[in-house]
């Protein structure tokens, strides 16, 4: 409805747009008289007949004239898709040449049926006609962001009001008390003042309804505000605007007086309790009866007002105008608001929002459909903004207007054709910013067996201050509800528990705009109590100065320490086997000593770190492939002596040596008090005696023995059974899942989803021990077998424990011993 008219209220004004060319002679003559005074339906009609009318060929030019007059017609009822056929037959034309407006309505009426494609070629093509005119560029960007802005819509939520809503068009809300249940708005419904329609909308004219919204939130059934006093008349009257107080009102006036021509005014009618007084108009310098001027809006103190217009001195369309009062109550000559908020196309329906904020729809500023509601601020020196739309909701592809607020929150009304079948009807829509609430549910699981992990002890703490502390369930899963995470702020969440190092996470809430769950995943890790390599620390020959280049390796190292600040560790440094063991021992000291002072400057606890120089006596297992100039170091290689100097060249020996040259950590201990009052003197503890190569073992009524092993870094008792395959109980392998000793990726085999099940892994199953560890003896990579009927924890064999080297169970020292 509001295309059909631009001013719905402003029926004259919209018969100020002329015919091109040949109007008033010819069989379009009547036609052009209706389009001239805005009697677009009556002038589609007229249109048609003259068009059957003009089949002689000196009527070809006519025949285009008319066919684009057909379109305008269309284009100004809002009814895009059947303005399109008529654009179409004219482009093939050489028509647009003299009269490029026709690519920017065809385009416009293309955009808004969702064919952006074709719409941005017209667009270029009239942008090429009339390159000063930044309409085009305009829309075309818009398309660009159509799909984002549906996609990623606005904070405000949207509702067609149903209860105030008719088949006519229903628009342009104000409330009337400052209990902001009852309004009152504009509809052009059956049951106005006057009895007969508008010829020029073919509706009827404009009048005031009222409602009032109960308890419940629902609204009464609208009713005519007066027969005809104060407010309604027997012309169109709408779009009002209250003062601050409720006590007067100005709205748009439209008089149907049929014995003289009359433009449009801005009344004001002062209210006593529910009645109005007669209206009066609003005397403007420079304007006068004959002018088209309306929908007004004020600043708080009435000084100010804004207003819509096509007048001399504008953009080009209908503009907005800013006019002040003086001391003689009167308002002075108008100003044009300029070209941030105006442009060649129509701006409409301003509303003045606390003094600086100006919300008004318009159809020159591109937007997503026809009418689009824009918002500006003014600064201090008076200067607008680059207008912003206001997005998906409340911008849609039909025509989208009149926007108010609530005084102070973030609701209010505006009206649109967007549901309308045809676009000559506008509703009255809701619109409100729904509270923005945060709640946090997430889970934590083990890293390594994707176990979920109970009883993890999980805090929250806000740069609001806000603290907040749960468990985790028996399914990993924590929640923290509604209240505990604030919009604007930052929150860390620390995940604790037993024997796992502790992990942090971070969520912000600054500047979001809608409602969230977060679901953090926390996948913590098990704290080893055998060594990990450090990340590809190498050293010189000879040398123990931490190199520049492996300084980074150790930040997670650092960042583990920082986070866990209860755990001491041992910094192991290894040798390759040239020089004798005596120097090894002294040159893996101090380079194990240079990793722990870079981790004191970095700000670690001294008294936390321990240095030990393994010398050459444990040689490196590869974790991974290594390849270096063409050769493949296998994963699984043991660089031993014998293995180096085995190798084919200089080059691959001097490589393989710099692989032994490494430095690992493993935690000692998990119950470090930490410490306020550092001294800068102190220094981490020295741990200079080697691995013992005998273990003590125990002996039961059986006469098997039993001896402490380290599997994965785990303390274990492993059965001796001479001529046993290597072997875990059912119960055992469930407590290595458990706690994180192996994991799925351990499994070899068949598909780990039919090994392992809930509650037990299948019978015969096998897996891989990435390290064990006897006395001073390290094997890697050992294969073993799931016995579900064992009762011993581990089983191991005469064969498995030749891998460690040669040995002798001494019963009289009661020791394994390797030789």
């Amino acid at each position: 409805m509001v295309k059909k008219l631009l001013f719905i209220l402003f029926a004259i004004m919209l018969g100020a747009v002329q015919p091109l060319e040949a109007q008033r002679r010819g069989p379009a003559k009547a036609a052009d008289v209706a389009f001239e005074r805005g009697q677009y339906n009556a002038a589609i009609d007229r249109y048609k007949k003259a068009f059957k009318k003009m089949r002689k060929k000196k009527y070809e030019d006519e025949r285009i004239r008319v066919t684009f007059q057909l379109g305008e017609c269309y284009y100004l009822t809002d009814t895009p898709k059947l303005a399109t056929v008529q654009y179409k037959r004219v482009c093939k034309s050489e028509f647009p040449k003299d009269h490029p407006i026709v690519y920017l309505h065809y385009a416009d009426c293309l955009k808004r049926i969702e064919k952006y494609d074709d719409a941005i070629t017209y667009y270029n093509l009239y942008a090429e006609a009339v390159p000063d005119d930044p309409r085009p560029q305009r829309a075309i960007d818009d398309i660009a962001h159509i799909k984002e802005w549906l996609e990623y819509p606005s904070k405000y939520e949207v509702t067609r009001v149903k209860a105030l809503n008719s088949k006519a068009s229903d628009f342009g809300v104000a409330w009337i008390s400052n209990s902001y249940n009852d309004i009152i708005f504009t509809s052009t419904r059956e049951g106005g003042v006057a009895k007969e329609k508008d010829a020029i909308t073919g509706q009827h004219f404009a009048d005031f309804y009222y409602t009032r919204q109960d308890k419940k939130g629902n609204w009464d059934k609208p009713e005519l505000l007066d027969e005809e006093g104060g407010l309604n008349s027997k012309g169109s009257d709408g779009v009002p605007y209250f003062t601050k107080s409720f006590s007067d009102v100005y709205f748009t006036r439209c008089p149907n007086d049929k014995k003289r021509q009359s433009g449009c005014q801005i009344m004001k009618s002062k209210r006593t309790g529910n009645a109005f007084a007669e209206a009066t108009v609003v005397e403007i310098n420079g304007v006068d009866s004959l002018d088209i001027v309306g929908h007004p809006t004020l600043n708080s103190d009435e000084s100010v007002m804004f207003f819509a217009a096509e007048r001399a001195g504008g953009m080009g369309g209908k503009d907005i105008w800013m006019t002040t009062k003086g001391e003689d109550g009167k308002f002075g000559r108008p100003f044009n608001l300029g070209e941030v908020i105006n442009t060649p196309g129509n701006e409409m329906f301003p509303y003045m929002r606390n003094d600086s904020t100006l919300y008004f729809s318009s159809d020159g500023h591109g937007g997503m459909g026809g009418l689009d509601i824009f918002v500006t601020t003014r600064d201090t020196l008076g200067n607008w903004s680059e207008p912003v739309n206001m997005r998906y909701p409340i911008n849609s592809i039909g025509n989208d207007f009149g926007i108010v607020f609530h005084p102070t929150e973030e609701r209010g009304f505006f009206a649109s054709n967007r549901a309308s079948k045809n676009g000559l009807d506008d509703d009255i829509y809701y619109f409100m910013e729904p509270p923005v609430l945060f709640t946090v549910n997430g889970t934590v699981k083990d890293v390594n067996s994707l176990q979920f992990v109970s009883g993890a002890n999980v805090s929250i703490v806000g740069t609001d201050g806000n603290k907040a502390t749960t468990l985790s369930s028996d399914k990993g899963t924590f929640q923290f509800n509604e209240g505990v995470v604030n919009l604007n702020n930052i929150y860390v969440i620390t995940v604790e528990k037993n024997n796992y190092f502790t992990m942090t996470d971070t969520i912000s809430t600054v500047g979001l705009e809608f409602s969230r769950d977060f679901t953090p995943l926390f996948e913590i890790s098990m704290i080893p109590t055998g060594a990990v390599v450090l990340p590809e620390i190498q050293y010189e020959l000879g040398k123990w100065d931490l190199q520049p280049q492996f300084e980074d390796s150790l930040q997670g190292l650092i960042e583990i320490l920082q986070v866990n600040p209860n755990i001491t560790v041992e910094l192991g440094s290894h040798t390759d086997f040239r020089d004798s063991d005596a120097r090894n021992d002294i040159l893996s000291q101090k380079r194990a000593q240079s990793v722990c002072d870079y981790l004191v400057i970095r700000g670690i606890d001294p008294l936390r770190l321990t240095a030990k120089g393994y010398g050459e006596r444990v040689p490196r297992t590869l974790k991974k492939d290594f390849v270096y100039n063409g050769y493949t170091f296998k994963k699984g290689t043991k660089l031993t002596e014998d293995y180096i100097k085995a190798l084919p060249s200089e080059e691959l020996k001097e490589y393989a040596n710099q692989l032994n040259r490494r430095t690992e950590f493993k935690v000692l201990s998990r119950d470090y008090r930490t410490r306020e009052n550092i001294d800068d003197d102190q220094m981490a503890k020295i741990k200079l005696n080697p691995e013992d190569n005998k273990v003590s073992f125990q002996q039961d009524k059986s006469g098997n023995f039993s001896f402490k092993t380290y599997i994965n870094a785990y303390t274990e008792m492993v059965t001796y059974d001479r001529d046993a395959d290597f072997s875990v109980s059912q119960s055992k392998v469930m407590e290595l899942l458990t706690n994180g000793t192996i994991t799925k990726d351990d499994f070899v085999g068949e598909d780990v989803t039919k090994v392992i099940m809930a509650g037990k892994v299948k019978d015969r199953a096998t897996f891989i021990i990435k390290e064990m560890r006897i006395a001073d003896r390290t094997v890697e990579n050992l294969e073993v077998t799931v016995v579900n009927s064992q009762k011993e924890p581990w089983v191991m064999g005469q064969t498995t424990l030749k891998q460690f080297g040669s040995f002798e169970f001494n019963t009289d020292e009661h020791k394994l011993i390797f030789k």
